[in-house]
């Protein structure tokens, strides 16, 4: 199954998401942009969010629906001791992907030195570099500390995705590109949440590793 047939099937399985195809097409392109120029994808959210972030490091991370192989020459490598030699079968290629809620030491003393709402713009304004893309996740589309982070993350040339509910709230205003689901209660909007980010990890999935 390519892209767009993984596209084409979220929607029969999910027809309300109708309403953000151009959004989802137009995130998988910036993904794809992102991880082809060996570029950094960093995520944020709170509470449910935080763990969806989580969740897409994790499916970005090694294979999702396919298998990753790493090179030729990284197996080779491998293989010259017989110790390491099943990483050659064993490791799976994987994108740079940063769940920016998963680091409590700075991101609690960003919050306690700083501001409460600093934590992932003061990572940000640490790790992100030109090229570099944020991935928003909240379901209101409200959250201040993904606000900043918005302005960080544009202030050091980084593109912004939103993923949030139907309003879009300030993540709308401040995302390049932003995937507003058409559910309003925070539970619902989670739901299609995972479907989305599902898709796109699979579509980003099937360009690099389609055989």
């Amino acid at each position: 199954m390519n892209g767009k047939e993984i596209l084409e099937e979220l929607l029969e399985r999910y027809p309300c998401l109708a309403v953000c195809r151009g959004e989802i097409e137009r995130a998988y392109s910036l993904l794809v942009e992102c991880f082809r120029a060996d570029r950094t994808l960093f995520l944020c959210g709170n509470g449910g969010s935080a763990a969806d972030a989580d969740h897409i490091v994790g499916e970005l991370g090694k294979g999702f629906c396919r298998r990753r192989p790493i090179s030729e020459k990284e197996q080779e490598f491998y293989r010259r001791d017989e110790r390491s030699a099943f990483l050659a079968e064993q490791l799976q290629c994987g994108w740079k992907a940063v769940n920016l809620m998963g680091h409590s030491a700075l991101g609690s003393a960003a919050a306690n030195d700083l501001d409460p709402r600093l934590g992932p713009a003061q990572q940000l304004n640490a790790f992100g570099r030109m090229g570099d893309l944020l991935l928003g996740i909240s379901t209101s589309g409200n959250a201040q500390n993904l606000f900043f982070a918005c302005k960080v993350a544009h202030a050091r040339g980084m593109t912004v995705i939103g993923l949030t509910g139907a309003s879009g709230g300030l993540l709308k205003t401040e995302a390049d590109v932003c995937i507003c689901v058409p559910e309003k209660e925070t539970y619902k909007v989670q739901e299609l949440h995972l479907p989305v980010y599902h898709a796109l990890c699979r579509m980003v999935e099937d360009t690099f590793f389609a055989k």
